[in-house]
């Protein structure tokens, strides 16, 4: 299949609503592009090569920009004028986002899913975990190894919240943890969990793709089904499926999505919990820390622990 590219060149303090916007009419596989984050990836991984070229040195200073992609066909576009049509009312109403803009592109398969791989190299996170894609030779290493590849759910380690949400299931994941992923993406914070551990993990997104692969990351590191469950749908939405899910009872409930959508989860959240489980939520930007941390207190949530990485905050919670 061949895609049509929706790249949208913005401001830093523009990314966590359009995602949000996105996030909410089922899009997921969301590329960010973040200046400051790309500034601090180049710093913290120079070891993993000798030589960054010019061209890669300049996009230190390209403005910060989000990248989805919608399949070439009936279904594609009509999903990308309902994303066009979402983000024209939202930078309508919203003046204070600044620049946003809008650029199309047809990108043929091999292209977009591609190009991109060169600027991604194995990744050190927290004390224990090492992100190494696919395509990369794994670095010897004393580490945990999570291999990866993100498919079109993006989610590679690299950015603040993952790397938070990483450090923070290291503290608390044993062998007798079963987890809960809400919104997992590629898996990688779930898959990690076992990886580290965990006896049992349940991944969760509302993009069916995204669950297919969370499994196909799940396959590359060895791991079996038996000991992996995942679901496509929205538990704020979809009754049986939120039965089906709090029928168990979980020691980690992680939510890496973004602030609006971690405020509606609040009041979901202790229907999975155990007496003692923990709640890892993160993707918040700083702005919207303390309005995230007033819904979950709302919701019987005690925070324990608030954290801030770049401009993103996480939160580690229990039942108050």
């Amino acid at each position: 299949m061949n895609w049509i590219e929706l790249k949208i060149t913005t401001e830093a303090q523009a990314i966590e609503p359009i995602c949000g916007a996105l996030y909410d009419i089922g899009i997921t596989g969301i590329e960010i592009s973040d200046k400051d984050d790309f500034k601090e990836f180049l710093e913290n991984n120079r070891k993993y090569w000798d030589y960054v070229d010019e061209e890669l040195e300049r996009l230190k200073e390209a403005d910060s920009c989000i990248t989805v992609y919608f399949g070439d066909d009936d279904e594609g576009k009509a999903q990308l004028t309902l994303a066009k049509d979402v983000l024209g009312k939202l930078t309508t109403t919203c003046p204070e986002l600044g620049k946003v803009e809008f650029r199309l592109k047809n990108v043929k398969d091999e292209d977009w899913s591609e190009n991109w791989k060169q600027f991604f190299k194995p990744i050190e996170v927290g004390e224990r975990v090492l992100i190494v894609p696919e395509w990369e030779a794994v670095p010897e290493s004393d580490r945990t190894k999570f291999i990866i590849n993100p498919g079109c759910s993006f989610g590679t380690g690299s950015h603040e919240s993952t790397r938070m949400c990483i450090e923070e299931i290291e503290k608390y994941v044993s062998n007798e943890s079963d987890v809960l992923d809400l919104g997992c993406g590629s898996g990688i914070l779930s898959v990690i969990a076992l990886l580290l551990g965990a006896r049992d993990a349940v991944a969760v997104d509302i993009d069916p793709m995204a669950v297919e692969t969370a499994y196909s990351n799940l396959a590359l590191n060895g791991l079996s089904k038996e000991i992996y469950h995942g679901y496509a749908g929205d538990i704020t939405s979809d009754k049986k499926l939120l039965e089906k899910l709090s029928v168990k009872k979980y020691d980690l409930v992680i939510a890496n999505i973004v602030a609006d959508v971690i405020i509606t989860l609040s009041d979901y959240v202790k229907a999975f919990m155990k007496p003692d489980s923990v709640f890892i939520c993160s993707g918040i930007i700083i702005e919207r820390r303390e309005e995230v941390k007033l819904a979950l207190e709302k919701a019987g949530l005690k925070v324990t622990e608030e954290r801030i990485m770049g401009e993103w905050a996480a939160f580690t919670a229990v039942q108050d």
